[in-house]
């Protein structure tokens, strides 16, 4: 796998298609980083580390409805392996006029746009959630 952090996403935005109430995913720090971002803004309602059926470590992500639609509308890799996206902390765009929410990987750890940009610090665009 090239890229874990799309292959997250996909599994989430899958999931959230077929109605599901929670996915599983491969565990690394990286994901749960992102995770954590995730349900700090309120786009899942969390998610708990386990061992996998085939014993590798694992991830379960509980997701996050209103009236039966998922509170993730949107959800897109910017920072991709064939080109990285890297922003300083001045040029990191807004998703939605600030409805959304842009996590990017900074040197201070992964984080929201909003939180970036008062910590004063760029990194590279991870994804967009809206």
């Amino acid at each position: 796998m090239n890229d874990p952090i799309a292959d997250m996403l996909t599994r989430i935005r899958n999931a959230q298609m077929r109605g599901k109430s929670t996915v599983m995913t491969p565990a690394s720090k990286l994901r749960a980083w992102v995770l954590d971002v995730l349900a700090d803004e309120g786009y899942i309602r969390g998610y708990e580390a386990l061992t996998g059926s085939d014993g590798h470590p694992a991830l379960e992500i509980s997701l996050k409805y209103y009236d039966g639609i998922p509170v993730i509308r949107e959800l897109k890799r910017v920072s991709k392996p064939g080109r990285r996206v890297y922003m300083g902390a001045d040029d990191i765009p807004t998703v939605r006029q600030g409805l959304g929410v842009s996590i990017v990987s900074t040197s201070k750890g992964v984080m929201s746009d909003a939180s970036a940009r008062s910590a004063h610090v760029g990194g590279e665009v991870l994804c967009t959630v809206f």
